[in-house]
């Protein structure tokens, strides 16, 4: 468990929080491309760290990210005319352009100079991957922007589910790395079968076993950690381990183990200390993957059926995510339609931000407590002065970053599996190396 102090570090994200600072040294998300995929079309608002933003594409087709509200009088953006190289307010009618000049202020006389000595606060902007980037972190410690590991090339073929989730990154993130909780409340779209590894339908995601309570070991490395869920294969278990192997990249990435037609990786970008974006990507740099509306239905996460058009559900707590409990009874185990959102019911039902003083963990909960260990160490560091945890060398880059899944020999060590082309981490300290949940 978590101290409130400890809790306050790990969760909050706002004003000078320091993992908000520290988050800011990083490029973030701030939307989908294809929400601002048109030349001067409709300018779309993004909320990242506590701070209200105007994301848009300009009439020479680039994306710019500002600060939605106007320099003259505070007015939203958003609201603006996207025309002829820029934002124009309705309000006076100043505009500006995707590096925060103001190119035109119509409310003030030309004599008075004016619009040459204001400048808008303006981020670094990158399209990739199926993603608009910023960085909103000093400019001094701006690090190059590099390919994530779920578009290691612009060729990669990404899909993107996204849904705004009402509570703190880090529960979600804490269940992106839990890999328990998959064989109870994904039970029924993930069914235990005789397959050679995970696999992949249009309905759900075989595995190769029944076994609920996985052995856990941790992997320290550069970029966070990685861990090996270890099962029981339904077929030669006396011989052979079903791993699945997972990986946290700091700050708020996590590469869960792929099936056998596209790799997975989940987003979460905090949009406030209680309030998320939440990215689930499937991607394959080998093969066709899975198309982007597939995808989305698959998830239970498409918007005008299950979402609205600002990504939030119409399933929520509320009305008790439209919960089934008639196809419970016909073997059905949770009711709710689509993985992610039956990550969400649990994930919102713990509150805005969960207290985990009050928890009881257990052998199953190692990632969950590595990743706590790892990031409150993180911004403390920060706190104190230090850099940002995942910029500093020995340093691994993204694109390299893969999971894996398979049943292997008992006699394999797990860490030589690294899904080629996967990093070589570092080693893990004797506290955490491993840990037998019998």
């Amino acid at each position: 468990m978590l101290t409130i102090q400890e809790n306050d570090l790990l969760c909050r994200v706002e004003g000078a929080a320091p993992m908000g600072q520290l988050m800011r040294r990083h490029w973030i998300p701030v939307c989908l491309a294809e929400e601002v995929a048109e030349a001067d079309g409709t300018p779309v608002h993004a909320r990242i760290l506590g701070e209200d933003l105007v994301v848009f594409r300009d009439s020479d087709g680039n994306v710019g990210v500002l600060d939605e509200h106007c320099p003259h009088r505070r007015a939203s953006l958003v609201m603006g005319r996207n025309e002829e190289g820029g934002l124009r307010c309705l309000y006076h009618g100043w505009k500006v352009d995707v590096k925060g000049n103001v190119l035109e202020m119509a409310s003030e006389p030309a004599s008075s100079g004016l619009c040459g000595k204001v400048k808008h606060t303006a981020y670094p902007a990158q399209d990739w991957g199926g993603f608009v980037w910023a960085y909103m972190g000093p400019a001094e410690s701006m690090p190059a922007f590099e390919p994530p590991a779920f578009a290691p090339t612009p060729q990669t073929r990404v899909s993107i589910v996204k849904v705004q989730v009402a509570c703190n990154w880090a529960q979600i993130l804490e269940g992106a790395i839990d890999s328990a909780h998959s064989s109870s409340l994904h039970s029924t779209d993930m069914p235990p079968a005789r397959v050679d590894g995970a696999k992949a339908t249009e309905t759900v995601w075989p595995r190769p076993s029944t076994d609920k309570a996985p052995r856990l070991q941790v992997q320290q490395t550069p970029f966070g950690f990685r861990y090996a869920a270890i099962r029981r294969p339904i077929v030669n278990s006396a011989t052979h381990d079903y791993i699945r192997i997972t990986l946290f990249q700091a700050p708020f990435s996590v590469h869960i183990p792929p099936n056998n037609l596209y790799n997975l990786s989940i987003l979460h970008v905090p949009q406030d200390d209680c309030n998320t974006y939440f990215y689930f990507v499937a991607w394959s740099d080998v093969g066709a993957g899975i198309d982007q509306e597939s995808w989305r239905k698959f998830c239970g996460a498409q918007v005008g059926v299950d979402l609205d058009w600002k990504y939030r559900k119409y399933r929520n707590r509320d009305n008790n995510y439209l919960q089934d409990r008639k196809a419970m009874k016909l073997g059905d185990f949770t009711g709710i339609r689509g993985i992610p959102m039956q990550d969400m019911a649990m994930w919102e039902t713990m509150g805005g931000i969960a207290d985990r003083s009050r928890e009881r963990l257990g052998a199953s909960d190692l990632a969950i407590v590595e990743f706590r260990r790892i990031m409150v160490e993180a911004a403390r560091q920060f706190a104190a002065g230090k850099p940002a945890i995942g910029t500093t060398e020995p340093r691994v880059a993204a694109a390299k970053l893969r999971s894996f899944e398979g049943i292997v020999a008992k006699s394999t060590d797990w860490r030589t599996l690294d899904g080629a082309p996967a990093p070589a981490p570092a080693q893990a300290s004797a506290a955490t190396q491993e840990h037998a949940a019998d």
